[in-house]
């Protein structure tokens, strides 16, 4: 008898038994639908994000210039990073901070700040994953508007593109934070299918949309429309309660952080949310007029308008023309109150505040020009409409024809200039010189977008001043009792030129200051300045004793017979041209044996001043480690910041802050 392990199996297959894919087979299917049904959209889309991904990151870290506003975020997210803050100054609630807790999440997850030796290039890095992420979803939400690829795609690459676009994408701005998540919240409320969750997740996009930048809360009442207009009847009352109550939780969530650092309202010593508050609704200095040439709003505006009009003057027009579309009213009734909403009388008008409109102007661009096509390309009269549509059709067509030759000189322009123009060599040469020529034990008034860097360099984190918090913030204030008095250096930028002259510091700061080093021109000029703490005037007093002091010891030291220097080098020394440390250590040098002394030079940023840094040779024999003994033995107030040995000498580098009444 046969055993039941014994038996041959039973191959055979019942007849009605359906046949199971393995489960390789079973995982792969919903992936080949899936692509089946998106493939086509996928091969218009993934260029277009290769695009932007290229225009905004080629030649990131030269052009535009840093500015304050940028390395003040970077330092935010820097600080939620490594310090465990919510900033690295007193956080005073001007904006929501979501938006640097986003970038610090990037370049936490990225290790973004480890890659760059100027921080504000990984909040860069950062603003184009954002830019990536916008442009897919203006895409999408271009799509399920009713557009064709083509358009979609259009209206991709020209938010992508546009030079006005890159100018703001590429600076990190929370603007560029908060835009993916309201494009992601009008995507959502365009929900057909599972209206509850698209609802839901539409106001939570929002509400992280505005607690990225609260002038984003701008677009509420126009979102609002969207959902009550694509609402189901059935349905109405429950997913836009559900939805608003979700938008009031986060809202509130910001409201309770405040209540649980005790900083709601107003007190002694403390900031408030409700002060930070009426500062952006209501304290705000006025931009002006755009009437007045010399005025903020006027400035900004012109700003726009010479990176990009074209799009400006194409995107305004479509946002008018989109009103009477059906399928885009709601967007454009926002875009043209957010137009009017700029020249409101006595508001205040953020440089940034562009980069909203951008992407629902490349939109209505996109979807009036399709709607134009569409129109000229209908074959039934009942299709083409009135006399006036078609008309209406012939001229945009028109126009935009006209704009599309318009732009290839005008962004080929200004995109060269982003791909290949080096903006921020100033600050970096002004950042190396600091590096190099300022004692680490030195107190700094600096841009926002440098003060990262400088601290990464071994500045004390307390000796590197926000120009912006030396009369603001009373931690600041406390260390500092004297005022810019305490200060050794200011570090002047266009930042500092704009907005150093509502600080009464600064301003004292910028009149008892001379230039040691300057770098760069125009708006882009960056000069480090020494601070004369006693004053302008008795540093020119100063400075005229000091110049005396070093032409008497300049003119003995010339005659030594063991200083071997050339006539132009002895001229140098009898007009007191040369550091007086370095005069001291020169006669020192002399007094144990001949030595020689190049002809000095002006270092980088210097003018031909007063010259520090000298390249000297023994002549009798003896070798370079004897020269650096010597130089060694003196004592720190005349020894050199550096003394870098070479094949025949010793290079020695004072540093920039000469002791005054050295010589007597």
């Amino acid at each position: 008898m046969t055993s039941i392990l014994d038996r041959p199996a039973d191959t055979t297959v019942a007849p009605d038994a359906p046949i199971r894919p393995r489960p390789a087979e079973a995982d792969r299917a919903p992936r080949v639908s899936w692509l089946r049904r998106h493939g086509a959209s996928l091969l218009w889309l993934l260029p277009v994000l290769a695009v932007a991904a290229v225009v905004q990151s080629l030649n990131m870290a030269g052009s535009p210039q840093r500015i304050d506003d940028e390395g003040t975020y970077v330092a935010q997210a820097w600080a939620v990073q490594n310090l465990g803050e919510l900033a690295h100054y007193t956080y005073w609630y001007d904006h929501p901070p979501v938006g640097w807790l986003q970038i610090s999440a990037y370049t936490a997850l990225t290790g973004a700040f480890s890659r760059y030796s100027i921080a504000v290039l990984a909040g860069r890095e950062a603003m184009v994953f954002f830019t990536v992420v916008a442009v897919a979803l203006l895409w999408a939400l271009a799509r399920r508007i009713g557009l064709s690829r083509v358009a979609a795609s259009v209206a991709a690459l020209v938010f992508a593109v546009s030079p006005l676009a890159v100018q703001f994408h590429r600076t990190v701005y929370l603007d560029n934070v908060a835009t993916p998540w309201l494009l992601a919240a009008f995507l959502f409320a365009l929900s057909r299918r599972h209206q509850l969750a698209g609802y839901a997740a539409a106001s939570a996009s929002f509400g992280i949309a505005v607690l990225s930048k609260e002038t984003y809360l701008l677009a509420l009442p126009f979102l609002a429309w969207v959902m009550i207009r694509g609402a189901d009847r059935s349905t109405r009352r429950y997913t836009l309660s559900i939805a608003s109550a979700l938008l009031v939780l986060i809202g509130l969530s910001y409201i309770a952080l405040a209540g649980v650092k005790g900083e709601l309202l107003p007190g002694a010593g403390r900031v408030s949310l409700l002060e930070g508050i009426t500062f952006q609704l209501g304290t705000r200095e006025s931009s002006g007029s755009i009437l007045d040439t010399g005025s903020l709003f006027f400035a900004t505006v012109s700003q726009w308008w010479q990176l990009d009009m074209v799009v400006i003057v194409l995107g305004a027009a479509a946002s008018v023309v989109g009103v009477f579309l059906t399928r885009v009213r709601p967007i454009a009734v926002m875009m043209v109150f957010l137009i009017a909403f700029m020249f409101r009388p006595g508001g205040y008008l953020p440089v940034p505040y562009v980069i909203m409109m951008l992407p629902f102007a490349a939109l209505l661009i996109a979807a009036v020009s399709d709607s134009a096509v569409r129109s000229l390309r209908a074959r039934r009269e009942s299709r083409l409409g009135t006399a006036a549509g078609r008309s209406g059709a012939v001229v945009w067509v028109a126009v935009t024809a006209v704009a599309a030759v318009a732009i290839v000189p005008l962004w080929t322009t200004q995109l060269r200039g982003f791909f290949l123009a080096d903006l921020d060599a100033p600050m970096r040469d002004a950042q190396g010189w600091i590096s190099d020529n300022v004692p680490k034990d030195s107190r700094l008034l600096v841009d926002d977008a440098m003060w990262v860097d400088l601290v990464d360099d071994g500045f004390a984190r307390d000796n590197v001043i926000w120009f912006y918090k030396l009369d603001t913030d009373g931690a600041v204030r406390a260390q500092s009792p004297n005022g810019w008095r305490d200060s050794d250096f200011i570090v002047t930028t266009e930042s500092v030129r704009t907005s150093g002259g509502s600080s009464e510091g600064i301003r004292q700061a910028l009149d008892n200051s001379t230039v040691v080093a300057s770098f760069g021109s125009g708006d882009q000029e960056v000069d480090v300045r020494r601070i004369d703490t006693d004053g302008a005037a008795q540093a020119a007093t100063d400075a005229d004793a000091d110049a005396a002091a070093r032409s008497q010891v300049g003119r003995e030291l010339a005659q030594n017979p063991s200083l071997q220097v050339s006539d132009v080098f002895r001229q140098t020394l009898t007009d007191g041209r040369v550091d007086p440390r370095a005069m001291i250590v020169l006669g020192q040098l002399a007094a144990t044996g001949p030595i020689d002394v190049a002809d000095p030079g002006a270092l980088p940023g210097e003018s031909e001043g007063l010259f520090r840094q000298l390249e000297i040779s023994p002549a009798d024999g003896r070798s370079v480690d004897d020269l650096a003994a010597v130089v060694d033995g003196l004592g720190s107030t005349y020894a050199p910041v550096g003394a870098d040995p070479t094949d025949d000498g010793l290079i020695a580098t004072w540093s920039a802050l000469p002791p005054s009444g050295l010589l007597g």
